[in-house]
């Protein structure tokens, strides 16, 4: 005859029991510091988007392709040239995807006027360029710049020089 030790066998099952609490316990801690810690990712990532779009604002301004450079008397930091943002204007859809960003749009601030869209048959007579304009979902950053162009009067040219914003909007990843 077996004999069973019931005693035995009970603090077995206790035994097993607490093993498998314990494991449990532990593993929703650390699922709970899991989910703690990924939890910042998301806002860390926005955050970092947005400080590069600030980077890229900046840059743009005084990339090859919006800067004044050297043509209004010496070097200019964060100064566009109209009129090369007009003639990129018409070739834009080369650049669509140059930049990484949805929206480029530069608006003239001082002197202020009532907004008008800038084309070919109103400029300079006008206050917004935007260059592209995709669906925007995202954030918009901007930076104050000199807005330059040469002007004409009575024979003599001139730079002509206004206040104005730069503006770039980034879609919003998911």
């Amino acid at each position: 005859m077996v004999r069973t030790n019931k005693k035995g066998q009970l603090k077995l099952q206790q035994m097993i029991f607490m093993i498998v609490a314990v494991t449990l316990l532990f593993s929703i801690v650390g699922l709970f510091f899991v989910s703690l810690a990924l939890s910042g990712i998301k806002e860390d990532a926005i955050m970092l988007e947005e400080k590069n779009a600030m980077l890229l604002v900046t840059k743009l301004a005084n990339s090859p392709e919006f800067s004044c450079g050297d043509s209004f008397g010496g070097t200019r930091i964060n100064c566009l040239d109209l009129d090369k943002a007009m003639a990129l204007k018409e070739n834009i859809a080369k650049y669509s995807n140059f930049w990484g960003v949805s929206t480029i749009e530069i608006r003239k601030i001082y002197p202020a006027e009532r907004e008008t869209i800038c084309e070919n048959s109103n400029y300079p007579d006008c206050n917004v360029l935007k260059l592209f304009s995709k669906e925007q979902n995202g954030f918009s950053i901007s930076n104050f710049v000199a807005l330059c162009r040469k002007e004409s009067n009575n024979g003599q040219i001139y730079d002509k020089c206004e206040l104005g914003k730069i503006i770039v909007s980034y879609e919003k990843k998911k």
